[in-house]
């Protein structure tokens, strides 16, 4: 047998991994072999136990020595209980049962005449505690904190502690113990207990008692306020002094203390206001110690009731750790300020600046939540400044951050944007910094914004086609440009000024030709490109004048006729089709019209203005979020209806007003809603035509040919508006389960709908995922409403937390008043979520694909 030094030795001079396991093995086997022979020298049982723990931190299996441990807590030196309980507290759990028999050894040694062997005890048992420990030895914990020795006290706290977070019903046992320690004089009990007082409030704050522990402990208030003061006032103190400072872990601790105490009570509040401007303005920030206390100090005030000046001094001490050296302390502040900025938003509009300056901090983890911070910072008034900031550092910045820039540039550009010139400039910033990492609602927003302000149209075009004549690597400058230079490729050719120092060189039209032809013949035109390029072509042919440049087009499409892709392969050929109907050409291919911009079409989503919208967030109850959905539908007018039949329908008018807006119900329910934009009648015929209908058909009704007008529209419109985004394949079919429908799919989070029918009813089962690689979705959410004549019972999410990958599921059912469900059902959705944007919410219309 080899001593412990020597073993350790042995072991570090192993050159390779099989020598090191070769070493461990021996002396395992021979640690084995001496617990066999039952020896009963305590020096070698205590050399062995020693070894074990050795070899417990080098990650080797021990079990096997955990019953020498239990002998050593039988013998009477204290060497070998020290070591026995050091032993036990390493190599056994609450879960072993061997545990068991430790209880007797520690109620002994818990009555023992030695401080130090009832220490020894105490912190065994508030490290490895079970249940049943905890119900057998509470007897004696409880007298152990009367005890007049301060080092057994602490130490009983700590205990304490312990024990009532594994029983809680123990906790009336210990609170009057709890408050004679709160007016202890030795420091280490009063900090002991104040982590004691501190986990038995946090725990009833979780159990949300009203009359709960915390209210027996507010009167102590005034007295742990006047310790910390004398504390903060105190000279030096050379037994607790720590750079200068008298003990700052009991200030830290007293201030944790009174925060909970005070959070969500005005009176404590105001009774230590005071002293948390005191500490706030005394405390030395020079040193590190002060600025643990200074940010302690900071955290209570901003989650008590504290007035607007006590944390607008809060928000003054982060500002001022965002300037400090030290790395830990600017990213605790940028942390804490994201927090903040929804409380006290001017208060940290001050400190801007210094914000932006971290923007160009070497640590990534800095820039990351200096990034995070200034996109909350961003207004109506400071929008030019902040963005311009952003747009440099979106120049320099890592990949990583480039999607996150990019979509939150996007979102604030629609929010706060000044007027629509400034916001075709940033998004075209934005598209040649990144236009790789542009996320397809951004892009889809910044074209809709171009087709809906037809004052920027010419200038639109011109910047995007110098822009792509520079620059034709971005993926989201060549789709913007190639449909913008499509639509308006005639407004390219007029030339002009696009800005008043710089006259745009004249256009030829061979030259767009020529751009599309080296976009296409690059390793850039992707497959999306190629889609965009070709649908841009055919719209030039009505664009461009000149022959030769419309053949050249005709021939770049006829390049696509057998390609690979049957997407690209279908359009092309039907674009050249289109080639020997040139009256039908022109008119199938005249500018889009201006897309309607609702609010759930924006980038943000439905704007949530009306303080009825911002109660539907907060309601958890499905009924009344839904009764408060259909007054939404109907304007607030304040109507009652019966959308899941729980609201009174007395009155026919909001039925049927409902049925309006849902188009169920009545004769009407089955007829298509009215085309807006649908082609003259002879280019629809015609155009049915040239799709194979043939000269002997027969004329269809109105309705049945406006479908197929609408789909030629839609089909040979590329982006169009851009109204709304393009439709989502839907996800594979679960294995056993029907198909699931996409009904939503938009800043990381997809929602897909499975159905499932029998003779009374509709089953739905709404699946949420957030498909984000590291994103967050908190406050998820799900109301609907169907028509008059339809019931739908809603169920509640499975989690309103939805973390990357993660998925939620929540069930719906629907049933009709009369007679069997409908055949293709409908929805109105209202859908809500907080991302890191912030919160938002939309509307949604959804009918089953038929």
């Amino acid at each position: 047998m080899t001593s412990l030094k020597q073993f350790i030795r042995n072991v570090r001079a192993a050159k390779t991994i099989a020598d090191e396991r070769a070493v461990v093995q021996k002396e395992s086997a021979a640690i084995r072999a001496s617990f066999r022979e039952e020896s009963h020298d305590s020096n070698v049982r205590r050399n062995n136990v020693a070894k074990l723990l050795y070899l417990f931190t080098l990650g080797e299996r021990t079990h096997f020595g955990q019953i020498e441990c239990l002998k050593l807590l039988a013998s009477p030196r204290f060497a070998d209980k020290r070591l026995g309980y050091l032993g036990t507290m390493l190599l056994l759990d609450e879960n072993q049962e061997v545990l068991t028999l430790v209880t007797n050894s520690l109620k002994n040694d818990l009555n023992h005449p030695n401080q130090y062997i009832v220490g020894l005890a105490l912190c065994t048992l508030g490290n490895i505690a079970s249940v049943e420990m905890a119900r057998d030895l509470f007897p004696e914990v409880e007298t152990i904190l009367s005890s007049a020795n301060p080092y057994i006290r602490r130490k009983a706290a700590l205990c304490a502690m312990r024990i009532c977070r594994k029983v809680p019903d123990l906790q009336e046992h210990f609170l009057e113990k709890a408050k004679l320690l709160l007016q202890d004089r030795n420091h280490g009990v009063l900090l002991c207990g104040l982590n004691f007082v501190v986990s038995l409030c946090e725990a009833d704050e979780a159990e949300d008692d009203e009359n709960g522990i915390k209210d027996m402990f507010k009167p102590m208030v005034p007295s742990l306020v006047k310790i910390l003061k004398g504390l903060s006032a105190s000279g030096y103190a050379p037994e607790h002094d720590v750079q200068g400072i008298t003990d700052p872990f009991l200030q830290v601790k007293l201030l944790q203390l009174l925060r909970v105490l005070g959070r969500g009570d005005v009176q404590v509040s105001e009774q230590i206001n005071d002293i948390l401007a005191q500490v706030a303005t005394n405390t030395e920030s020079s040193k590190n110690v002060g600025n643990s206390i200074l940010y302690e100090a900071v955290l209570t005030i901003l989650d008590i009731e504290a007035d607007s000046g006590l944390r607008v001094l809060g928000v003054n001490i982060l500002g001022k750790f965002l300037s400090n050296r030290d790395n830990n302390i600017r990213y605790v502040a940028l942390n804490t300020l994201i927090k903040v900025v929804a409380v006290e938003p001017n208060a940290v509009q001050r400190h801007r600046n210094t914000i932006l300056d971290c923007l160009r901090d070497p640590d990534i983890s800095i820039r990351r939540r200096a990034l995070d911070l200034s996109f909350t910072l961003i207004n109506e008034s400071n929008v030019r400044v902040l963005i311009r900031e952003l747009l440099a550092f979106l120049e320099v910045a890592d990949n990583e951050f480039k999607p996150v820039m990019t979509s939150q540039i996007g979102i604030a550009a629609d929010r706060f944007a000044p007027n629509k010139r400034w916001h075709v400039d940033t998004m075209l910033r934005v598209l040649k910094l990144a236009g790789n990492y542009v996320k397809e609602q951004i892009l889809s927003s910044f074209v809709r914004l171009i087709a809906t302000t037809p004052d920027l149209q010419t200038y639109s075009v011109q910047k995007l086609y110098a822009a792509l004549k520079e620059d034709i690597t971005q993926e989201g400058l060549t789709l913007a440009g190639s449909w913008v230079i499509g639509e308006y490729g005639d407004a390219l050719l007029r030339g002009g000024q696009y800005e008043e120092e710089e006259l745009v060189k004249e256009v030829r039209q061979s030259d767009i030709v020529d751009l599309f032809e080296s976009i296409l013949n690059s390793s850039y035109a992707g497959l999306i490109v190629t889609q965009y390029i070709v649908t841009a072509s055919i719209k030039l042919t009505t664009r461009l004048n000149e022959p030769a440049q419309v053949e050249r087009l005709r021939r770049l499409l006829q390049r696509y006729n057998t390609n690979l892709d049957v997407e690209v392969q279908q359009r092309a050929v039907e674009y050249l089709n289109l080639f020997g109907f040139d009256q039908i050409r022109k008119g199938v291919l005249e500018k889009m019209p201006p897309p309607e911009i609702r609010e759930e079409s924006r980038v943000l989503g439905e704007a949530t203005k009306s303080k009825r919208q911002s109660k539907i967030g907060k309601k958890k109850h499905t009924q009344a979020a839904t009764e408060d959905l259909l007054l939404d539908l109907m304007g607030d007018s304040g109507v009652p209806g019966d959308v899941n039949g729980t609201a009174n329908g007395s009155q026919a008018h909001s039925a049927d007003l409902l049925a309006d807006i849902l188009g169920g119900g009545g004769p009407s329910a089955s007829s298509p809603p009215p085309q807006t934009t649908s082609p003259p009648p002879s280019n629809v015929a015609n155009i049915m035509d040239l799709f194979n209908a043939g000269p002997s058909a027969s004329p269809a009704p109105t309705q049945t040919r406006q479908a197929p007008a609408a789909a030629s529209l839609d089909l040979l419109g590329g982006m169009g508006g851009m109204s709304s985004p393009p439709p989502q394949t839907s996800t594979p079919p679960v294995a056993s389960g029907p198909p699931p429908h996409t009904a939503y799919s938009k800043n990381d989070l997809h929602v897909t709908f499975q159905l499932k029918r029998d003779a009374n009813a509709i089953q739905v089962l709404a699946r949420f995922r957030n498909v984000g690689s590291f994103s967050h979705l908190s406050g998820v959410s799900l109301q609907a409403a169907v028509p008059r004549s339809q019931k739908l019972q809603l169920q509640p999410i499975s989690t309103s937390e939805l973390d990357a990958g993660q998925e939620a599921t929540q069930q719906m059912r629907v049933t009709a008043v009369n007679g069997p469900p409908p055949a293709r059902l409908r929805l109105r959705l209202k859908i809500g979520y907080s991302a890191g944007g912030g919160p938002v919410t939309e509307q949604v219309d959804w009918s089953e694909p038929t």
